[in-house]
């Protein structure tokens, strides 16, 4: 697996949430009984850590939405999303649970890479953006 899962989930919750609900209703077939242990949304605090003191102090509260599900053969995935979309962090953990079980890892895994490849294409063209707009000022 060229991933850990902190990296493919990093990416599948980046992904856009339809592309990640279709491929995982293809991967489902696969899986057999799939029990929903936790699906719900909520709000966390987000911390954040001063740049100039280092003091950690809660930046405000996120919409999050989280799912944990279960297969049959006891392989759990986990997956928690910034709004409130219950089917993509379901997906998610599914995929998620996929994984680890060793169930359609191939398919599952060229997915999170194309997710991957089409995130830093969206980077560079921000980034290219933002250059684009630097001034050079000269200062006496």
């Amino acid at each position: 697996m060229p991933f850990s899962q902190r990296e493919y989930l990093s990416i599948l919750t980046h992904a856009p949430a339809d592309a990640v609900k279709v491929f995982a209703d293809d991967i489902i077939p696969h899986l057999g009984t799939i029990t929903v242990l936790q699906n719900r949304s909520g709000l966390v605090m987000l911390p954040y850590t001063d740049s100039a003191k280092g003091a950690r102090f809660h930046l405000g509260e996120v919409l999050v939405t989280e799912a944990h599900v279960q297969l049959a053969n006891g392989s759990q995935g986990y997956a928690a999303c910034a709004g409130r979309d219950l089917l993509q962090a379901l997906a998610i953990a599914i995929l998620d649970a996929a994984l680890v079980a060793d169930v359609q890892t191939a398919a599952i895994t060229a997915f999170v890479a194309q997710q991957q490849a089409l995130q830093q294409q969206a980077d560079d063209v921000l980034l290219r953006q933002v250059e684009a707009t630097r001034v050079e000022m000269e200062t006496f």
